[in-house]
């Protein structure tokens, strides 16, 4: 039908895409005409199907979200929905611009309400009022850098609760998970160490390890253990492995942290 908004998902987390597309199917004015995993994948689709709204995550691998519009450039870009995990400068510069987000985990009543915006939106001549908001959002951005998320999502024993981040004292791998180590408490989080790596600010957060990553407010010495290994010893006394290769990287982001 003519008045069907074309609608494409965009979303590295199968789950999230999902859910997405379960809210979707419910109304009757949405013609959902494609998902993509990744950035690149969503440059393709946002070129081939012209959709009207593009719901679209703002944390992914290859190309995030904001790099997207860039590459497809703000004319070219449908009405956006940004779904996202932070809740600081993205939250505010989506605010500004009056586009709309939603913020990981939402509920079928938000979701309800950023679609009947979108669709507001979608039905509007857009006579270049959407362009001129992403290209300033996009400038923010480059002006800023990519923002690290402030806060990370922890499910335990069916209780949700987000941890800040500058709380997190280091971060080990665990297979395909990883353990946030703050306060004493350890919390598993069903993410990988590259996928949170990039969600993190790496003025703040370092990888000093395969299997680590650290909070540079929290060191308080590097040393050599009694097997002649590279070690950090955080304020709280804990050790984190140190590998040969990063100990003059880690050495040159503390001393620049004390100037």
């Amino acid at each position: 039908m003519a008045d069907m908004i074309r609608t494409l998902i965009v979303d590295d987390e199968p789950v999230a895409r999902q859910g997405v597309r379960r809210l979707l199917e419910s109304d009757a004015g949405i013609d959902i005409v494609g998902e993509a995993g990744n950035g690149v994948e969503a440059v393709r689709l946002i070129h081939e199907l012209r959709p009207d709204l593009l719901f679209l995550d703002v944390q992914m691998p290859e190309l995030n979200g904001f790099e997207v519009i860039a590459r497809v450039g703000a004319d070219a870009m449908p009405i956006v929905v940004f779904i996202t995990a932070h809740d600081a400068f993205a939250l505010r510069a989506f605010e500004v611009q009056a586009l709309d987000y939603l913020l990981k985990p939402f509920d079928d009543d938000r979701f309800r309400t950023v679609l009947e915006r979108a669709r507001q939106q979608v039905r509007l001549t857009r006579d270049g009022v959407l362009d001129r908001r992403l290209e300033s959002l996009l400038r923010q951005y480059a002006d800023r850098g990519a923002p690290g998320v402030a806060r990370i999502m922890v499910k335990d024993a069916g209780v949700v609760f987000f941890q800040p981040v500058d709380e997190i004292d280091w971060i080990e791998a665990a297979d395909y998970f990883t353990k946030l180590h703050a306060g004493g408490k350890v919390h598993l989080v069903n993410e990988t160490m590259t996928r949170l790596e990039q969600r993190l600010d790496p003025a703040v957060f370092m990888r000093v390890h395969r299997s680590a990553i650290v909070n540079l407010t929290r060191v308080r010495e590097l040393r050599l253990d009694y097997r002649n290994r590279h070690v950090i010893v955080l304020t709280n006394g804990e050790r984190v492995p140190l590998s040969r290769s990063r100990r003059e990287p880690l050495e040159a982001a503390l001393a620049g942290r004390t100037q």
